[in-house]
């Protein structure tokens, strides 16, 4: 079955407002954050490719890769499945992605049927890939699918928010934090949009960069 989609600001407002009633640490996180914006990005191969080629590196970097994999026209299937090695190389992708980009080319995923597919399907069918986890199928559902109730407890500053915004003791661990954001339900995606909003205001006080 599939959920909520996100389309709007107002799906945003939504979710908020129902997450500020249900935990107090979210409304006050809101009072300092406002309602986080809706990040829909296109959904498809080059959209996958580019999360797949941003791991590990600094959103710099990940940006000039991609920018000269565009330049270079590697980002269908059929080019990077045409490329060599030193075609693939250029732009500045490692051997190890260069193998997972050739795998997400070859696996002939169905973009345009995953966005009909159950959320725990969609995330079945990406992390067959290799080089694509947990972490970026849930990026993908969220951003690119626009699914309202999927969150991404693998990351780092979800985790780091959580900790300071729920004040505990340590940093939750994934299975931790995946078992905590069951209480946002069905609201899980704009929860991590208000834990990441909160986690750049708190570390900006702190003037951390």
């Amino acid at each position: 079955m599939v959920g909520r989609i996100l389309t709007t600001e107002d799906c945003m407002d939504e979710g908020a407002a129902w997450l500020a009633q249900a935990e107090p640490r979210f409304a006050h996180a809101l009072s300092l954050t406002g309602a986080p914006p809706l990040r829909r990005r296109p959904d498809g191969f080059a959209h996958l490719l580019s999360a797949i080629v941003s791991q590990q590196v600094s959103t710099h970097a990940a940006r000039a890769i991609w920018g000269r994999m565009e330049g270079a026209g590697l980002t269908t299937p059929e080019a990077v499945l045409a490329a060599d090695d030193e075609s693939l190389r250029a732009p500045g992708l490692s051997m190890q992605k260069m193998r997972y980009a050739r795998a997400l080319a070859a696996a002939g995923i169905d973009f345009d049927a995953l966005r009909d597919l159950p959320d725990e399907d969609i995330t079945r069918i990406l992390t067959e890939v290799p080089g694509v986890g947990r972490w970026t199928a849930e990026i993908y559902a969220m951003f690119s699918l626009g699914r309202a109730d999927v969150f991404a407890p693998a990351d780092l500053a979800l985790q780091e928010s959580a900790k300071r915004l729920f004040d505990l003791p340590d940093r939750p661990r994934e299975a931790a934090l995946r078992r905590m954001a069951t209480q946002w339900s069905p609201w899980r995606t704009v929860a991590a949009g208000i834990l990441w909003a909160y986690y750049r205001v708190e570390t900006d006080r702190e003037g951390i960069t």
